[in-house]
């Protein structure tokens, strides 16, 4: 589900450490400016499994001692979901979620609505659908993104 265009053209100049021994620039290599809150978000992501919000990512790194504004919080998330660093949803009520996602390449989620587990899918038929209705329609250069909304397994015990 990486849908948007990147932000700007990679950055070269101006990275500032991030805590694996790497520039941010180099582990966020679409996003044009790179600043140390937003190594801070991208670190923390890449820390915890599941989708969350940026309420409870924001809390996460004040736990942390780390000088983070929600603001910059949420401006960093966007701008990672724009550049298809991360994967984002959104629950049936509006709520909007983020997470870095283990696949690279284009991706679908299945949601649990009762407990919010996730399932990454791929959906070549999806895929092939949705080309050959833009193109019906005379829609080119294509993006979309597909969330399934049901209850899992284990919740429905």
């Amino acid at each position: 589900m990486r849908a948007g265009s990147a932000v700007s053209d990679r950055a070269t100049s101006g990275a500032s450490e991030s805590g694996d021994g790497g520039t941010v620039n180099q582990a966020m290599p679409n996003v044009t400016r790179n600043t140390r809150q937003r190594g801070e978000v991208l670190a923390l992501l890449r820390e915890v499994d599941g989708f969350h919000t940026a309420q409870q990512l924001h809390q996460m790194l004040l736990a942390r001692d780390a000088r983070v504004g929600l603001t910059t919080v949420y401006r960093t998330l966007q701008l990672l979901v724009d550049a298809g660093e991360i994967d984002s949803t959104r629950l049936p009520g509006g709520e909007q979620l983020f997470r870095r996602c283990s696949q690279s390449r284009h991706h679908h989620h299945l949601v649990c609505r009762s407990c919010g587990r996730t399932v990454e899918v791929a959906g070549p038929a999806v895929e092939r659908w949705a080309e050959r209705v833009a193109g019906e329609n005379g829609f080119t250069d294509v993006d979309h993104t597909l969330e399934i909304f049901g209850t899992c397994a284990e919740c429905a015990r």
